[in-house]
């Protein structure tokens, strides 16, 4: 290793000092481990340090010190650069030219020898001739240029002397196909260079050991916990008035546009940020609306939108042009804006992580504090932000778990492998089995994945398109056909999300300016005429064409808002403890927090009219409307897994009575409706909530087949067995799950065993139903007391999610309708309370027909009756 003596300072050391600043513990503790040589795990508080504390290490472990002259002086004859030497992964684009920035600073101060570049998906084609001809000696880049770069004919050669690899943001990473990915490309460069080091970056890691021993795939390593003292204020932006006792999922808080906007007037920058890209066009349409004088001076930022003006945005944060940027996840990472002072959070985080990720973009510097105000979006987020600022105080973080065994990934990877110099089965797989996710690799599992590359497996071996690396003449496993290997190349990641279509002005004499992409199935849905929210505008669709939708700008009407997929984000095991914890304080009648005070008129009616949800039994509660009978459950186990959950049991009914129900689930419990009366005291007994044949009960409830189908399109683009087309001529949504369906079905009828039918069954189960917290959920509430409740009216945790039932079915004005009615039908029962806000019918649409959800005639109001306060065995 090329170190300076020990009695001269590094340049990373120099530069630190120049700056007039003096290292952390924890950075010096990192700065020894690099300088012996050692790979490890640094997770620290946001703004505290991290790049600086592996990057200035790396600058004075692996710089060569300057030739001394015959005069004892350093020579000032320029050098070659080094060869790649650091590589540097980060999750996000935006987050990858922020950190070269932020390399570059000591390196020119210094004036190193070192060069740095910039790889991703946006880097230009003359910037990546120059790379392919001699490659940077530090490379900051994504999990997919790396594996793009791995498949080089000369990969070894130009990637085998990488002595470090960072990865930022591991967190990120971690739990997904992506990290999978990473794994497997740190295998091969361990393999070429086994002295290689790699260090992890994170802030929000809640099983801070798996996330090490996935890093380094079991090796030993060095677990650094940098700085846990950054101040961090969380509050709550208080309704003034009060809050509704009935209320439910979907206000998007704009009652509290005006205090957002006072909150707004008092910090110089903020970020607001959402959980959906359709509430960060709501909310920034909402704040032009009220402020037209902040026109240039409030932004927003999404995905979806067109590079140039997500960098404009970014821009503007920096140099601090901008008051605020109403924005979604696109902005959680790592980004550096010094002058963002503050950061709102419309509705419910959903997890402690991703609130602490998003108050680390305020006050991103040592020493400067993060401040982030929830601001909720109905009453109950209240209870949810809450419980958020307990579990911080608690200092407890969800963990995050990595997959097993994607065999889609690893196919992808050993075409990837094969087109970067080739392989032999035989000496690849032990490298293979030295990512951490394929470890318990079986020698069936990697035969079956050698087949799938070589032919297609055995439905396909009759179709060339599919032999997409096979053994030459010595034995070494290549591509065969250069149109194979442009298409591999063009389909290499793990990223799969819908078909977008390109959003662009009409005009007349050509292509207008582009504004960014929307998902087709939002647009298919629409007719030339209608308009629709976009990119801060309210535009007219013009026509689709070639895969472009254009259009023209538009006022007056109003404007349809899009959906994109991936949109909704279960609550966390941890955050549901915690409003569980605060449920129980307020049975004690504790309300601590000025949210709980808040909240009492609300719980006291949820009392009255019911109980209180508990971690000590499971609350149920049933109802008879005109719709038919009602079951309520209040679980606490997240959206995805409430749907697995009531599925079963709706499946597990049905199997004891030939009945057919419907079915609502939010983060705090499931509704189940019957059409006809059922008796819930004699149906729910202990056999319902059984683990036994819990899999395939669950396959059997649900449309398994239509489920794993959908999720087989993911599996099959990663895979290589669709392509999404060239750049330019994209295929359509439709075009790929018919093509997917058609494998799906092919593998199904003449291939049933082959292994990505398993995979996308164990995913419909792992990733949509949260099936291992389905599982904890059934022993945990298996084993608690049934305290069942027959109400006479809708209790406030039962109408969200009635609401979220009728929703699926009904407009958005036939909704608000029946709301209405409903709404003040129960407000009159549970009579007046000066502490909660009075509802206001002129809110909503006023109704114009009975509602369905009023109880049956003869009803009235009356103190709820317990049935069963255990259940039988």
């Amino acid at each position: 290793m090329a170190t300076a003596p020990r009695t001269r300072k590094g340049p990373g050391s120099r530069w630190l000092a120049a700056q007039g600043w003096k290292a952390f513990p924890f950075q010096r503790e990192v700065a020894k481990a690099i300088a012996a040589g050692e790979s490890g795990l640094l997770h620290a508080t946001t703004g505290s340090g991290k790049t600086y504390a592996v990057w200035l290490a790396a600058l004075d472990a692996f710089v060569a010190p300057k030739p001394i002259t015959a005069k004892g002086l350093p020579s000032k004859r320029k050098q070659a650069p080094p060869p790649l030497t650091v590589l540097w992964l980060t999750p996000m684009r935006a987050l990858a030219a922020d950190t070269l920035r932020a390399l570059e600073r000591p390196v020119l101060d210094e004036e190193l020898e070192w060069t740095l570049g910039l790889r991703t998906g946006d880097t230009g084609s003359s910037e990546r001739a120059r790379q392919n001809r001699r490659l940077p000696t530090a490379l900051v880049t994504t999990p997919e240029s790396l594996s793009l770069l791995l498949s080089r004919e000369d990969a070894q050669e130009a990637l085998g002397q990488v002595r470090l690899v960072v990865i930022d943001e591991w967190h990120e990473l971690l739990g997904n196909k992506r990290g999978t990915q990473t794994q497997l490309a740190l295998a091969r460069l361990r393999r070429w260079n086994p002295g290689l080091q790699t260090w992890g970056l994170s802030a929000t890691l809640g099983n801070q050991a798996h996330a090490l021993d996935v890093l380094l795939a079991g090796e030993p390593g060095h677990l650094v916990q940098g700085r846990q003292d950054k101040r961090l204020q969380v509050d709550t932006l208080l309704p003034q008035g009060g809050v509704e006792r009935f209320a439910w999922a979907g206000h998007l808080g704009m009652r509290l546009l005006q205090q957002v906007i006072r909150e707004l007037e008092d910090s110089p920058t903020t970020l607001v940020f959402t959980n959906t890209r359709a509430q960060t066009e709501l909310w920034y349409q909402a704040l032009l609306q009220a402020r037209p004088d902040w026109a240039g001076l409030i932004a927003l930022h999404h995905g979806s939108i067109e590079k140039q003006a997500r960098e404009w945005v970014e821009a503007g944060l920096k140099n601090g042009q901008l008051k605020a940027v109403i924005c979604t996840s696109s902005l959680d990472l790592g980004v550096d804006f010094l002058p963002v002072e503050r950061v709102l959070q419309i509705g419910s985080p959903k997890s402690i992580a991703r609130l602490l990720q998003r108050a680390g973009r305020s006050g991103h510097a040592p020493g400067r504090a993060s401040r982030a105000t929830l601001v909720p979006t109905y009453s109950l987020d209240l209870l949810d932000a809450a419980a958020t600022r307990r579990a911080i105080t608690a200092g407890e973080i969800e963990a995050r778990t990595a997959p097993v065994k994607p065999l889609d990934v690893l196919v992808q990877h050993l075409v990837t492998v094969a087109l970067g110099g080739g392989f032999e089965p035989d000496d690849l797989l032990p490298e293979i089995r030295s990512a951490w996710a394929y470890r318990h690799l079986s020698e069936g599992e990697w035969i079956w994945a050698l087949a799938f590359v070589r032919n297609g497996g055995a439905s396909l071996s009759a179709y060339p398109d599919y032999r997409r690396a096979e053994p030459d003449a010595e034995g070494i496993w290549r591509v065969p056909d250069k149109q194979l290997a442009k298409r591999h190349r063009l389909g290499i990641g793990t990223i799969v999300s819908e078909t977008s279509l390109n959003v662009q002005f009409w005009s007349k004499g050509g292509g207008g300016n582009r504004l960014g992409n929307i998902e087709e199935g939002f647009i298919a849905r629409l007719r030339p005429g209608d308009h629709f929210l976009f990119a801060g505008r309210t535009l007219e669709l013009v026509r689709v064409e070639n895969m472009t939708v254009y259009v023209r700008r538009a006022s007056g009407r109003k404007a349809a808002i899009p959906r994109w997929s991936g949109s909704r984000m279960p609550l966390s095991d941890t955050l549901a403890k915690h409003v569980l914890a605060l449920l129980e304080d307020a049975e004690a009648q504790r309300y601590e927090s000025p949210e709980m005070r808040l909240l009492q008129p609300l719980l006291d009616v949820q009392r009255q009219w019911s109980a209180l949800p508990s971690a000590h039994y499971l609350l149920a509660e049933t109802l008879e409307s005109r719709e038919g009978s009602h079951l309520f459950l209040y679980p606490f186990a997240g959206r995805h897994a409430h749907l697995g959950l009531a599925s079963l049991l709706a499946w597990r009914l049905a199997q004891r009575r030939p009945c057919t129900f419907s079915i609502a689930v939010n983060d705090y419990g499931l509704e189940l409706v019957s059409p006809v009366s059922l008796d819930w005291q004699e149906l729910l007994d202990a056999s319902l909530f059984t683990t036994d044949n819990l899999v395939s009960d669950t396959l059997a409830s649900l449309n398994a087949a239509e489920l794993a189908q959908r999720r087989f399109r993911e599996i099959a683009r990663i895979s290589g067995l669709i392509f999404s087309g060239y750049p330019g001529a994209h295929k359509s949504n439709r075009q790929l799950q018919a093509s997917s369906s058609l494998f799906y079905q092919v593998f199904r009828q003449y291939d049933p065993d082959n292994l990505l039918l398993g995979q996308a069954q164990t995913e419909v189960l792992r990733q949509e139903l949260d099936a291992d917290r389905l599982q904890q959920t059934l022993t945990r509430t298996g084993a608690l007391p049934l305290r069942l409740v027959t109400l006479d009216h809708p209790s406030p945790f039962a109408l969200p999610l009635m609401v979220e039932r009728l929703r699926e079915s009904l407009s958005s004005e036939k909704l608000a309708d029946r709301i209405t009615r409903l709404v003040g039908d129960l407000e009159r029962e549970a009579g007046p309370d000066e502490r909660a806000r009075a509802f206001d019918p002129e809110s909503l649409v006023q109704p114009s027909h009975d509602s369905d959800l009023t109880p049956r005639r003869g009803a009235s109001p009356r103190r709820p009756r317990v049935q069963k306060s255990g259940r039988p065995r």
